[in-house]
Order: structure tokens, then sequence, then C-alpha cells
């Protein structure tokens, strides 16, 4: 279906799994999964780690990073002192250190992603310049992807989290925008000055307080703090974007809207 695809645009941007089958094929595709996927791998790559990503959570997962000759990451807080996909758990990992991620969200829209033969980047608040900056000379047609949680019953919810990381990172990119993308970069301009508080508050913010992991949702409204762009390989997610080639003042600025 021809008006599902944002074929007409440079920059698309549509939620979950059923926009990367449906919109149109892309340079470089980035998955925003703020709490907290993206945020957990910008975090580890920018140490120094090389994040594994798994599509499931299960024991399957345990055989997986063996085989790897990887560590993994466990359910948030689910053993006290190892890693897991609490982004605060991952804030002093060793460089070197092979990392398996079991997400069933962001996992599998990263390896479906992939699939498409697009580049594919973990985008979050905080790297959105960067991974911006890094599509705009790898690319010219992007989708951004906002990855969304889950309703009870499996359905998607759309995350204000992950459109206000998306909009972040749709603002810097060079392109012709899709009114949904418009959209997602409307929203990150109307709350970028209370962004704290507005993820605190948001549905998945006060689930996460409530549960005790308010400084993950700290660490993950933390905007343009790194400068890692976390590409996957095959299998792995690493560092494209390597201090000797971080963003430079002179790229050239975003087009706006419609031109």
């Amino acid at each position: 279906m021809h008006h599902l695809t944002q074929s007409n645009y440079e920059i698309r941007s549509e939620w979950g799994s059923q926009a990367v089958d449906q919109l149109s094929a892309a340079d470089v595709i980035i998955i925003v999964d703020v709490l907290s996927f993206s945020t957990c791998v910008d975090i580890a790559v920018s140490r120094g780690a090389t994040v594994l990503p798994y599509r499931w959570k299960d024991e399957t997962a345990i055989a997986y990073a063996r085989e790897k000759n990887a560590e993994i990451a466990s359910s948030r807080n689910r053993f006290a002192g190892h890693y897991s996909l609490a982004p605060s758990s991952l804030i002093n990992v060793p460089t070197g250190l092979r990392l398996v991620l079991p997400s069933p969200n962001g996992s599998t829209l990263a390896f479906q992603a992939k699939d498409t033969g697009a580049k594919v980047i973990a985008g979050c608040l905080r790297n959105a310049t960067a991974v911006a900056r890094w599509a705009n000379r790898n690319g010219r047609t992007f989708n951004v992807i906002p990855a969304g949680e889950r309703w009870p019953d499996g359905s998607l919810r759309c995350a204000i989290e992950d459109l206000l990381g998306a909009g972040a990172i749709i603002s810097k990119l060079n392109g012709t925008q899709s009114p949904e993308a418009q959209t997602a970069c409307a929203s990150w301009t109307g709350l970028e000055q209370k962004l704290s508080d507005t993820l605190l508050l948001s549905a998945s913010g006060q689930e996460l307080d409530q549960k005790g992991f308010k400084a993950d949702v700290e660490l993950a409204a933390m905007h343009d703090v790194s400068s890692t762009v976390p590409l996957l390989t095959d299998t792995d997610f690493i560092n494209a974007n390597p201090p000797a080639h971080d963003a430079r003042p002179d790229d050239p600025p975003p087009l706006a809207p419609g031109h």
C-alpha cells in the first residue's frame, strides 16, 4: 500500500515492527528504544564494549552468550551487581567486554531492519545528534523507528520517550520530512526544555520510578552527552564513530521540513 511507505520523503518515521516492513527502503534505519534498549547499547558501546543483541529472554540467551564467549545482561536488576537491562548497571563496563543484551523489542527490530539491507543504528536521546550526523554522512534516506512499549494484551503502546528520541534525531537529519517525521520533530521541539520531567512523569517513567529505577530514567533523559554511534554488524553493535571521527562542527545544517 503506497500510502503507508512515506516514499515521497527522505526522512520517514513510524512505529514498531510493521514500520520496518511497510516504509520504503532506506539507506539508514535508526531504532529508538529509549527505555531502555537503545540507551543501554549507547552506554555500553561508548565504554568500549561490544553488544550482541538477542531476541529472546530465555535459556537460549544463556547458551548464545556461551557460544559467543560473552557475558549476559539479566532482566533489570535480577541479580544485584550484575549487568542488566538497567542503563545504570552498564556505566562501568570494562573496555573489551562482550555483552549479550536480550531484548525482544529492540533486538528484534534491529535484526528485522538489518534484513532490509540498510545500515542499522541504535539511537536515543543521549546520542541523538551524533547519530544524525553519522547518518547524514552515510545515507540520503532515513527510516526512524520508535520502538514503543507493550500494553498488557501485547499490542503496541506508543511511548512518549521513543517519540521524543525519534524527534531529537529527526531534527538533525538532512532531507524532506514526512508528516509523521514532522510530528515527532515538533514534539521534540515543544518538550526539549523540560525533557527530564517529561520522561519521569510519563507512563514508562512512572513505572520505572515506582520500581526503584529513577536513575535509569534520568540517564536515558540526558540529551547529547554521547558521541557514540552504535552500528549493527552481522551480530554485534560496535562504535561507528570513534573519537577521531566525532561529529564535526562544520557538518551541514539539516534542511527545514518540506525542503
